[in-house]
């Protein structure tokens, strides 16, 4: 199930089915993959529910979201957390979301693919210097450019920063839609389209 998160200023929500305006909105950056979202929250908790089970409880509960679409191909919305009296909770999501992310992070990569036969190539961080190497399956030149990388990767599991990324995006976007003062609403994908 592939969630998204949005907060708009709590005067500005409306109901099921006009969609939220885009004017006005605070949006995560996640990764395109929807699973490193979910296990992102998986153990995380929120007012003493892991953090997943409260949006799936919200989102397929016996009362449906009543709240308008965050745009297409995403179902009516839930409110996740409403400030003021949601802050406190929030914010220990946030930072237990950014603490797991620290924990988990492992050794770090700068990741490279060839041009030709798209193999990758990855290098530990502390050992990355520019390069250019033959690659093993066709032996064209891979550059091993800092500047040019595909970006950065945990050595241990590779889908492990995504996870984390998205950690960080969601944490940081809690924070924020809190300070603002905005309800921060989910919804999930439209399984009617």
């Amino acid at each position: 199930m592939g969630f998204r998160f949005v907060a708009i200023p709590g005067h500005r929500v409306v109901a099921h089915p006009q969609a939220q305006p885009s004017d006005e909105r605070l949006e995560p950056e996640l990764p395109p993959m929807q699973e490193a979202v979910e296990r992102a929250l998986a153990s995380a908790e929120f007012r003493d529910v892991k953090a997943k089970d409260r949006l799936r409880s919200l989102l397929q509960g016996d009362r449906p979201p009543n709240l308008g679409s965050p745009g297409s191909g995403f179902g009516p919305c839930a409110v996740f957390a409403q400030p003021p009296q949601d802050l406190p909770a929030l914010l220990r999501l946030a930072d237990e979301l950014d603490s797991m992310a620290r924990r988990e992070a492992g050794e770090r990569a700068l990741v490279w693919k060839c041009g030709e036969c798209n193999a990758r190539y990855a290098v530990p961080v502390a050992l990355v210097r520019p390069v250019s190497i033959r690659c093993e399956r066709c032996g064209h030149a891979v550059e091993l450019n800092p500047n040019r990388s595909l970006g950065e990767e945990s050595l241990i599991d590779p889908f492990l920063g995504a996870v984390n990324s998205a950690r960080h995006e969601l944490a940081s976007f809690f924070r924020e839609a809190m300070a603002r003062g905005w309800p921060v609403l989910v919804a999930t994908e439209d399984t009617n389209t």
